[in-house]
């Protein structure tokens, strides 16, 4: 088992890339392994790390097909959906609450309808 390449921060040779530079490239990792990582030293913590690919190992993205399409969509779709009320939110439902923000703090004033008094 070797060792990683450790390369400082914003001095990797060229040739190698980050997930989200790969991706802003048109391509992906493609099941290769981390060939490299970058560290940006920290004062009071451990550095941060960043993992690095070989671009001539990426393969390009997948295509989106009409069914990974409407099945992305249908997936949003659920995530906004209240599961107390039953509406739809208009925004994603965020996981520390579970529910939209009216069912998860209700107002007072608020009568059986919804309507303030």
């Amino acid at each position: 088992m070797g060792a990683l390449p450790v390369f400082r921060w914003r001095l990797a040779p060229d040739g190698y890339a980050t997930r989200r530079q790969l991706r802003a490239q048109g391509l992906r990792p493609g099941g290769q392994d981390v060939a490299a990582q970058l560290e940006r030293p920290r004062r009071r913590r451990g550095p941060l790390v960043a993992y690095l690919y070989r671009i001539d190992l990426a393969v390009p993205v997948r295509p989106m097909t009409p069914a990974r399409r409407a099945a992305l969509a249908k997936a949003n779709r659920a995530r906004r959906i209240c599961p107390v009320c039953r509406r739809d939110a208009g925004y994603v439902i965020p996981t520390s609450l579970g529910t939209c923000v009216p069912c998860a703090y209700p107002s007072p004033y608020e009568g059986p309808e919804g309507s303030t008094r």
